[in-house]
């Protein structure tokens, strides 16, 4: 196991789509929260409350809902890289147990998806309490709210990489397999936690959006409203466990299939 993760992380190490998608997810959650910021408490249409209020100032933290979807996709190109490149039969003659391949890459994605979500969560946390500070509200949320949502980002990201690396391998085919992450985390989510009530705080994006402290209603992909929040341990479980059935799903069907 030690091997496959060493190789594992080289990879992750010297290729350029884990921090690029880093970047990007750090990039385009500074864009949202900047927007966000700047336009709270104006009631112009999309608007979020003002940030002198706990709601507006919730909204503005927890701007990382696109840094969760590139999580998920990072986990995925992990995984289906291996195919488009042709790598994957030098992966499995270096290391024949393919299970154990599985495995290295759901927890080196897990650990870059930790590094993407903690870079999100800190350029939300940073552009919401500077424009706040800057009109000279005062601090509308205690610490610990503000630290708990950075860290529920930080670990969702975590999780949901490690997931996107069961459904990499499940589907193969990476431009198929990003496709399905966002229509997944903007159609189908939506869909169905907009009707499935409070049985839709157990869908992979929406656990992972609440452990972020994403309200319902609010977010961006959104989080659907009328559904009621996992508490955080509870959230954490359902997005491990979601990693641990697509891994399996994956060890027992699609990575066993002949690849030359």
């Amino acid at each position: 196991m030690s091997n496959a993760l060493r190789a594992e992380f080289l990879k992750l190490r010297t290729t350029r789509t884990a921090p690029a998608l880093i970047g990007l997810a750090a990039a385009l959650t500074a864009l949202i929260a900047t927007i966000e910021a700047a336009t709270a408490g104006t009631g112009s249409p999309m608007a979020i409350p003002s940030l002198s209020t706990p709601a507006g100032l919730r909204d503005a933290l927890t701007s990382t809902g696109f840094a969760l979807l590139a999580a998920a996709v990072l986990g995925t190109t992990s995984a289906c890289g291996e195919f488009r490149l042709k790598t994957a039969t030098d992966t499995y003659l270096d290391e024949p147990d393919r299970a154990r391949v599985l495995a290295a890459k759901a927890i080196t994605a897990a650990a870059a998806g930790l590094v993407l979500g903690l870079a999100a969560a800190a350029t939300a946390t940073g552009i919401a309490l500077g424009f706040a500070a800057a009109k000279g509200y005062p601090l509308a949320l205690p610490a610990g709210s503000i630290l708990r949502f950075a860290a529920g980002a930080t670990i969702g990201s975590g999780l949901l990489a490690a997931a996107g690396v069961g459904a990499g391998s499940l589907i193969r085919h990476q431009v198929g397999a990003i496709i399905g992450v966002f229509t997944w985390g903007f159609v189908i989510e939506l869909i169905i936690g907009g009707t499935a009530g409070a049985a839709g705080g157990f869908l992979p994006y929406t656990a992972a959006a609440t452990l972020a402290g994403v309200a319902t209603g609010s977010g961006m992909p959104q989080v659907p409203r009328g559904v009621h929040p996992l508490p955080f341990a509870a959230a954490t479980g359902v997005l491990i466990g979601v990693a641990i059935l697509l891994a399996a799903a994956a060890a027992l069907t699609t990575i066993q299939r002949d690849i030359s």
